[in-house]
């Protein structure tokens, strides 16, 4: 985008685990993973496949009238239906059989038996499609937290947001576009939690968001058998260019103490961040106290403290 830096995301051809770990891992930057066996999948998960192949079961999943969805303002409505109606629907740009309108967009996102309590492991939950695909072991075994299949419409655009896990994207079918932004960039995405206020990132309204213009963007597109390596707390927003099938894989890559025991989407933040956010807040609390010049003040000093304690210095 001309309103943005934008740098390419690196692309490492017939990586395995010990060339993962030693040249990729260590960078801390989104990277694409082309060459790595995946399966039979790639080949299999058609659509008469996916719809036929005996999965039974109801799925609960986002409907949309657009395909831009907007997880803040929910422009968007979650429905049940058998997974294999669900197949053939989002594989169409009209439908006979809609929940609003005829060209209304759906986007899976698999969970656990109970959302509450279990996270989604596509093992559980599709174990005849879990066959056909083989993950990478790019992490110890006691490190994997979940595994989430996810099936979108052609156009359906999923919200920036970042997550606190390493995780792998595998597209296993169709294609996809990637943006993401690093996590030193958060100053300017306009966060509300772990999600970017700024919906349309091609066209963003920059009198509302005009710091945006200044995130560095990182772009790629996915095709078939990709895998895009995306770190711990960066950024990313998805565009399906293409009814699409994929997985991503998620890992622990801190000690297990270090994250929320009730995190079942691998989204929560971690802790001691938690615990940080309230201090912080109980410091605004206490500044409310003082007159606004006086508070305006103290405000900027903390910041300045904040900045030299806990900012890191060594970035590229």
């Amino acid at each position: 985008m001309a309103f943005q830096r934008q740098l390419e995301v690196a692309v490492y051809h017939d990586v395995d685990r010990d060339i993962f770990i030693r040249d990729v891992y260590p960078l801390r930057k989104p990277a694409i993973l082309k060459g790595i066996p995946l399966g039979p999948c790639t080949s299999k998960w058609t659509v008469e496949y996916l719809s036929g192949v005996g999965v039974s079961k109801e799925v609960k999943i986002h409907v949309s009238t657009v395909p831009q969805m907007d997880f803040l303002h929910k422009n968007f409505v979650y429905r049940t239906i058998s997974f294999d109606a669900f197949v053939q629907r989002a594989s169409e740009e009209k439908h006979a059989n809609y929940f609003i309108s005829e060209d209304e967009k759906y986007y899976l996102r698999s969970l656990g038996d109970d959302p509450r309590k279990d996270i989604a492991d596509i093992k559980e939950q599709f174990p005849v499609l879990a066959e056909d695909m083989r993950v990478p072991e790019f992490f110890e075994q006691e490190q994997f937290f979940s595994s989430v299949f996810r099936i979108s419409s052609r156009g359906v655009q999923l919200w920036t947001h970042y997550d606190v896990m390493d995780n792998l994207l595998i597209q296993v079918t169709g294609k996809k576009r990637v943006v993401l932004y690093s996590p030193r960039d958060a100053t300017y995405l306009y966060l509300t939690g772990d999600k970017s206020e700024v919906l349309d990132i091609d066209n963003p309204d920059l009198s509302r968001y005009p710091e945006f213009q200044k995130a560095v963007r990182y772009e790629c597109h996915l095709c078939p058998g990709d895998v895009l390596f995306i770190p711990a707390l960066w950024f990313h927003n998805t565009v399906a260019e293409e009814f699409g099938v994929g997985v991503n894989v998620f890992w622990k890559n801190l000690p297990s103490e270090v994250y929320d025991r009730t995190d079942t989407y691998g989204n929560k933040d971690p802790t001691a961040a938690t615990r940080a956010m309230q201090i912080i807040d109980r410091a605004l609390k206490a500044l409310e106290e003082l007159p606004e010049e006086y508070r305006d003040f103290y405000a900027r000093r903390i910041v300045l403290r904040i900045q030299s304690k806990a900012y890191r210095t060594n970035l590229e």
